[in-house]
């Protein structure tokens, strides 16, 4: 029988909860033909649900409709759309939302607009009776996610909510090891995510750098992190402790680093040969089309200086997070660090589960040439001799995870996740509300309770995980 390395039997732990697996539905798995979907948002992050509707997933799916605020990356799509072999997508203004939905009668709605707006065509998604499909954060503040759960209890639906982290192989073999009992149960977690200065300083280029749009770091990016360790647990977050700070990514940082500026962006710094944080938007094909070819039409600048003053977001944050089960979660996220990746463990009755990741990093919508990510993973049992585990290998973007989510959107076929990796709006909740709290935590300095922010939220879909009072093998003697 299959083993992973510590002795666990991995098919029969997977066979074994598979009878109990009840995963949101994917919006295809019910689907004879193809399905008819329509987009809203064209920028870098909708790339991806185009070229698999367009590739592996064009016997099941159809884009038949996009809606954007800048009419040149709408035209951009259609153009993308017959390279592919495809029939261009209806293109509409932002302002004809409601005309293409009720021009086209589509079966579903994938949203991959800047984060503030998602609420509004959810809900609307959800009241034209569509299956609704989004981007990661559900949404920013908690009004919107009371908003959002309550479209979905009055229509009597689900939003599905991506968070392609989950199917990343490495990360789902790190959820079979938890749910064997490998070391028993969690009582906490120590986690701490560092972005590059390549990386990391793209998020305070782009509009991701306004609090207002983005909820901040601690929505947009962190909000992939919470759900990975709610999912990992198979547990809900009930308090949040936070602090955050601005320390790198300002005015006064500028001048250390030898420059007069901040100035208004990269492509007309007068500094830009001296500043290694340069970004020239025309020599990436790419961003040469989605932004630097349509910034006239919009006024959107996708290279803004990284420095200015008008930056709202943190770049520094630790959160200290409290579960419905009793596990406490110590988080870091930093965006100016020397490397790229993650650092994970798990602290259980029967020993201690290690995970690191050090990733690429590289500029968001960009061509990503980069290596490939280096996993380490690691069980220590309890007075133990640490034993390496082979980390599960996956192929394609976010470690081998966008395939795998992708075909659980779109391939009627694709079978039941016994990982349940499926999430919908109760995940989606779960995850941002972690940031969102934290948000209120940087400027009250008070503590916050998840149930204050919210009603009605009820428990994601989770697997099985091993029992916080069943009994525990004593550890083995040690030599005086």
């Amino acid at each position: 029988m299959e083993t992973d390395g510590t002795g666990v039997h991995r098919r029969a732990v997977l066979a074994g909860i598979a009878a109990s697996a009840a995963s949101v539905a994917s919006n295809a798995a019910a689907a004879s033909g193809r399905r008819r979907y329509v987009q809203v948002g064209c920028g870098s992050r909708a790339r991806m649900y185009q070229d698999a509707i367009w590739g592996p997933h064009k016997a099941h799916a159809e884009l038949v409709g996009t809606c954007d605020t800048n009419a040149g990356r709408l035209a951009l799509v259609g153009r993308r759309a017959a390279q592919a072999g495809a029939a261009p997508p209806k293109a509409y203004a932002a302002a004809d939302f409601q005309r293409m939905l009720d021009e086209l009668k589509p079966d579903g709605l994938i949203v991959t607009t800047p984060d503030v707006t998602h609420v509004d065509y959810i809900i609307r998604g959800l009241d034209a009776e569509l299956d609704v499909i989004t981007e990661k954060p559900m949404t920013t503040d908690a009004a919107k996610v009371q908003a959002i759960i309550d479209a979905t209890q009055r229509n009597k639906r689900h939003v599905r909510v991506n968070f392609n982290y989950r199917y990343a192989p490495y990360r789902s073999q790190v959820k079979e090891l938890l749910m064997a009992g490998t070391i028993g149960d969690v009582l906490s977690v120590d986690f701490h995510w560092l972005l590059s200065t390549v990386h990391g300083a793209d998020y305070f280029r782009r509009w991701h750098s306004q609090k207002p749009i983005s909820g901040g770091l601690m929505v947009h990016k962190a909000t992939h992190h919470f759900d990975l360790v709610n999912w990992w647990l198979s547990d809900v977050p009930v308090s949040v402790n936070a602090t955050g700070k601005r320390e790198f990514y300002t005015p006064a940082m500028a001048r250390r680093l030898g420059l007069s500026g901040p100035h208004e962006r990269c492509r007309t710094c007068p500094e830009k040969a001296k500043c290694s944080f340069y970004l020239d938007i025309a020599a990436d094909p790419g961003l040469k089309a989605l932004f630097a070819d349509n910034e006239a039409l919009d006024g959107y600048f996708r290279d803004r200086c990284v420095f200015r003053d008008d930056i709202s977001i943190e770049d520094t944050m630790n959160v200290i997070v409290g579960y419905a089960g009793g596990t406490t979660l110590s988080y870091s996220l930093n965006a100016f660090n020397a490397w790229e990746g993650y650092h994970v463990a798990f602290n259980g009755t029967k020993g201690r589960l290690e995970h690191s990741v050090v990733e690429s990093g590289g500029t968001a919508g960009a061509a990503d040439d980069g290596p490939k990510d280096i996993v380490t993973t690691r069980i220590i049992p309890m007075r133990g001799k640490a034993q390496i585990i082979e980390p599960a290998a996956g192929a394609g973007g976010h470690g081998g995870g966008d395939a795998v989510m992708l075909a659980d959107i779109f391939d009627p076929a694709h079978t039941i996740d016994p990982l349940l990796r499926t999430a919908d709006e109760r995940a989606g909740a779960a995850s941002c509300l972690v940031g969102i709290a934290a948000n209120r935590c940087f400027e009250t300095k008070q503590a916050v309770r998840i149930d204050s922010l919210v009603s009605g939220l009820a428990q994601p879909s989770f697997t099985p995980m091993p029992s916080h009072i069943a009994p525990v093998p004593m550890p083995r003697r040690t030599r005086a």
